[in-house]
């Protein structure tokens, strides 16, 4: 089936929701991906910050093999030694003793909101309900996802949203001071907003919210779907911060590329579930668990934490050469580790699909900002071919 076959079978075929980039992907390995003509491309978004460890890992493949012969699904009404397994190596990175498998993102978000009321009401008995979240975010796409979203146009025609959500500028603490009612429950926020556009959130403004959180006795929620599994250069981006959630959720990058999503809390905030109080089929089944374990494990033994760290400090000093070079393109670099924006003053949507014909593939978040998030393995070499390119790309354009 050729490219022009496939693009007309997806309109004919499914739900007009995506913007889909011009190709046609068949396989994938290590940090470089190939098209239905055989076209190799430097992958600098990772699936949207998901395939930490590249493409056709042969560990995460042999893992897929080995646990699909034993054991897929049996829901959580089983105990299984690989969600158990998981558990325990997931807990270790960070301080909070109780997790919640779920399958994306989204899920974690609204399994977090849940428990953030729920813990209010039935543990602490106090009719608190309302989750304040700051402009620029992004949560998700289920109804109350959305609704702590920060952002109008993913909103638009689905109305009514959820109450009990106040959304406030990230940095003004007066007015987040100002939104907090004897209602509220909690605080939502990343560190890092990735689809805001990679704005990193000042760190005064967070200590603040830890202060207030305390003082008030409001829990903090930290969203680190995009931010967490080592891709801003520590395992948690909210430990470069200095402060201490009561709850945080990942998915993303947890299982490599298979669904998977995670809440994580503190013993004291775990309370707010008991059985039957909320639930998932097919979060954490033996197969998702097996494959995350070896995430966890790759990722400690092969020290990509701090490969992230050098790799996003070599690629943001290199753009910021850029940025020199081509004041008049680049506006600013800003990000940690290798969640990395490169916002642009014109001529982004151009130099995006420039890229795409020079072989590497990035990602625009807010209209003018280069979002990349390329696979933890990546080399100092494929970083080096990125930038020459992208310095090809902007010397071109007048």
């Amino acid at each position: 089936m050729n490219y022009e076959e496939i693009v007309a079978m997806e309109k004919r075929l499914l739900f007009p929701t995506y913007l889909r980039y011009p190709l046609a992907l068949v396989r994938g390995q290590g940090c470089r991906l190939y098209d239905v003509h055989g076209k190799e491309y430097i992958d600098m978004l990772a699936g949207i910050s998901v395939c930490n460890l590249g493409h056709a890992h042969p560990e995460i493949s042999q893992v897929i093999c080995e646990q699909s012969k034993r054991l897929l699904h049996v829901s959580n009404l089983f105990y299984t030694r690989e969600q158990l397994e998981l558990a325990r190596s997931l807990l270790s990175f960070g301080n909070f003793q109780k997790v919640f498998f779920c399958n994306s993102g989204a899920e974690a978000n609204e399994a977090a909101i849940k428990l953030a009321r729920r813990y209010m009401q039935e543990i602490r008995g106090e009719a608190r309900f309302e989750i304040i979240t700051l402009e620029g975010s992004f949560h998700g796409r289920t109804l109350a996802t959305l609704s702590a979203t920060g952002q109008a146009k993913v909103k638009e025609g689905f109305s009514p949203l959820v109450e009990g959500f106040v959304t406030v500028p990230p940095g003004d603490i007066d007015a987040l001071i100002e939104a907090i009612t004897p209602h509220t429950a909690a605080i939502m926020l990343e560190v890092i907003q990735g689809e805001g556009g990679v704005k990193v959130m000042d760190q005064d403004f967070l200590r603040q919210i830890q202060h207030i959180c305390h003082r008030m006795g409001l829990l903090l929620i930290v969203d680190e779907v995009q931010t967490g599994m080592a891709r801003t250069g520590s395992f948690w981006a909210h430990s470069q911060f200095h402060i201490s959630p009561d709850i945080i959720t990942c998915a993303k990058a947890l299982a490599n590329g298979l669904p998977m999503g995670a809440m994580l809390s503190t013993e004291e905030v775990s309370q707010g579930f008991a059985p039957g109080s909320h639930a998932t089929t097919f979060g954490g089944s033996p197969l998702v668990s097996a494959v995350a374990n070896k995430v966890l494990e790759i990722i400690e033994r092969d020290g990509l934490i701090e490969h992230s760290k050098k790799m996003g400090e070599m690629l943001k000093q290199m753009l910021t050469g850029l940025q020199e070079r081509h004041p008049h393109i680049i506006a600013e670099v800003r990000g940690k580790g290798l969640m990395i924006g490169m916002e642009l003053k014109k001529w982004a949507k151009d130099i995006f699909s420039s890229l795409l014909e020079e072989g590497f593939i990035c990602n625009l978040a807010q209209g003018n900002v280069l979002r990349l998030l390329p696979p933890l393995i990546i080399s100092p070499e494929e970083i080096s071919l990125f930038v020459e390119a992208l310095d090809k790309v902007l010397s071109s354009l007048k």
